[in-house]
């Protein structure tokens, strides 16, 4: 569903959208006493550096996710670093407000604290702390400097800047191929998953009433297109259409090709938007599966490594 432009924030100012509403109420769960600020006339302040935080809420950004933000930032972000999002998970879930990037991989996103809020936006528009900081130092639910262990396959903060085009609406996961090196690894790849029909789709096959949530084939819209060579998680959340409800985004690059199990980065398109993980491409299907059914959350799928203490 196309959602309205966002508001232009004063200089200073962050806007603090809300994505969450029952019965067209805005819904901010209990982030305003949980971020630590003050209310002054229509914005709040920020304990811990003074950042200004400017409230927004209209029922037309009702479910946004931290990817459609950039197309929604007038003049897509220019001179904006960061937005934050009150979400689903926010208001429900206990989780930390979504910082969605404008700057450096436009859409990508990382959880943080709530208390630390003004503590991070002030060091992010300050430059002494950048979102590719953020993003090398969060957990396994994509939360910065959290407890739940380091991904043991860390999703990439520096990535090239590049322009790729708009990935096509799809109310299914999208297979994407990124590395354009070894043409029968990548054709070994889709044999594997039980080759592409007419359409360009592979996992259609399958009668859905039979299939196992626990072997479950990847059902996904074949992208074979040297434009996105070299595409890197951080960049895809902003090139989803939010027309069609995308479960994910799957990259074949060239480990796919070259590693046992072929295996494929999984991108994260709503909890955390742009954080990977690397699975075996048989157990992808799987994954899909039981998030687009709401019976597993992206990060139980995270391989995760201990940290040192």
């Amino acid at each position: 569903m196309p959602f309205p432009e966002l508001p232009r924030p004063a200089p200073g100012e962050v806007l603090l959208v809300c994505a969450c509403y029952e019965e067209g109420r805005a819904l901010w769960g209990g982030l305003p006493d949980e971020i630590g600020a003050r209310r002054q006339g229509d914005v709040l302040v920020l304990e811990g550096g003074g950042v200004r935080l400017r409230p927004v809420a209209a029922r037309a950004w009702d479910h946004l996710h931290g990817g459609d933000v950039p197309a929604l930032a007038p003049d897509h972000g220019a001179g904006t670093q960061v937005v934050v999002l009150v979400d689903v998970n926010v208001v429900y879930g206990g989780d930390g407000p979504l910082l969605v990037d404008l700057a450096a991989n436009p859409g990508r996103g990382v959880r943080v604290p709530p208390a630390r809020l003004g503590e991070i936006l002030d060091a992010l528009l300050g430059g002494t702390l950048a979102f590719d900081d953020l993003v090398r130092d969060m957990d396994e639910y994509g939360m910065y400097q959290g407890d739940g262990g380091r991904p043991a396959f860390p999703t990439p903060a520096v990535l090239p800047r590049r322009s790729f085009p708009v990935l096509p609406a799809c109310a299914a996961a999208l297979l994407v191929r990124t590395c354009f090196d070894d043409e029968e690894g990548w054709r070994a790849l889709l044999e594997e998953l039980g080759g592409t029909d007419e359409d360009g789709w592979v996992g259609t096959g399958p009668d859905p009433d039979e299939i196992d949530v626990e072997d479950c084939p990847l059902t996904a819209l074949v992208v074979d297109d040297r434009a996105f060579e070299g595409l890197g998680p951080g960049h895809v959340p902003a090139l989803v259409p939010p027309e069609e409800h995308t479960p994910l985004v799957v990259l074949a690059d060239a480990r796919t090709c070259t590693e046992p199990g072929r295996p494929l980065t999984v991108v994260a398109l709503y909890d955390t938007p742009g954080q990977s993980t690397v699975l075996p491409c048989r157990e992808v299907g799987s994954m899909a599966c039981n998030l687009e059914i709401s019976n597993m959350d992206f990060h139980e799928f995270v391989a995760v490594e201990a940290v040192e203490p």
